[in-house]
């Protein structure tokens, strides 16, 4: 695994802060209840990720042991965390506020919960059009507070245990922050309609709530899925309504090796506005 590293700009503290907290969240995603959310959270990534295509992918922070890029056809997958990854899988050490990464490099990035985990999440959405091409995506995964998983959150106790210390955004939000930066919605995509239970076998005993919930709640899922394009100046977008149902995209092809040769640089780690 090879691992380049950001820049030095970062505080010590903010760093250590930032790697302990994801160390918390990778734990939290080993856990059953964790894993059964991630594999559901993937198998929806392998229809969609084949169909956006690309040189570079990214994925700002990592959830569990799985390779949430897997199904990506991008040659180039790279993750960016403060903690290693799932084996195989090459690391960048930085944070999301501040990605390694040269201005229009990228051509796919996805932000599996990185905002409800973030300190400034309209700074990574900055980074991550920054970095995107024209034309590029942006797939973001999202903890729903108007679900069951809210309701737990509001009644946990305090300190907020993981993963209810985050700050679970509404859907409406992360969209009005994705318009305001220019980006146009794709698809869209409400996932996983069962309550945070601990017990794995009681789990999946009510897979069928998943089925249920796509058609008598629609909006009430724990977890919200966004894919949207960096739009290019000058040119009108049609558009397009949230999708309430499955995202149907072509299936997923074998991934293609991993080429090595990144488009990074050892910049300064200073704030873009």
């Amino acid at each position: 695994m090879q691992v380049w590293e950001a820049g030095e700009g970062t505080s010590m503290h903010h760093r250590h802060s930032d790697k302990a907290l994801r160390e918390r969240l990778a734990s939290w995603f080993d856990t059953p209840l964790g894993r059964s959310v991630q594999a559901f959270e993937s198998h929806r990534l392998r229809e969609i990720l084949p169909s956006l295509y690309g040189t570079v992918a990214l994925q700002l922070g990592r959830v569990g042991q799985l390779d949430m890029l897997d199904a990506s056809a991008a040659p180039t997958r790279v993750l960016l965390d403060l903690i290693s990854g799932p084996s195989g899988v090459s690391v960048v050490h930085g944070r999301p506020e501040e990605i390694p990464l040269d201005t229009n490099s990228a051509d796919v990035v996805i932000l599996p919960h990185t905002l409800d985990f973030s300190d400034d999440p309209h700074q990574v959405l900055r980074e991550v059009n920054r970095v995107l091409r024209p034309e590029g995506h942006v797939v973001v995964l999202g903890f729903n507070p108007v679900s069951l998983w809210g309701l737990r959150r509001l009644v946990a106790r305090r300190p907020h245990p993981m993963p209810w210390c985050g700050k679970f955004f509404r859907l409406a939000r992360v969209k009005d922050w994705l318009s305001l930066l220019e980006f146009e919605v794709t698809h869209g995509q409400m996932l996983y309609y069962r309550p945070p239970l601990k017990r794995e076998s009681a789990m999946d005993r009510l897979h069928f709530l998943d089925k249920m919930g796509d058609r008598w709640w629609p909006m009430m899922a724990a977890v919200y899925l966004v894919v949207a394009k960096k739009r290019v100046i000058g040119v009108t977008s049609i558009p397009l309504e949230w999708k309430k149902k499955k995202i149907v995209g072509p299936v997923a092809t074998e991934p293609a090796a991993r080429g090595m040769v990144l488009p990074f640089q050892r910049r300064s780690t200073k704030r873009l506005g």
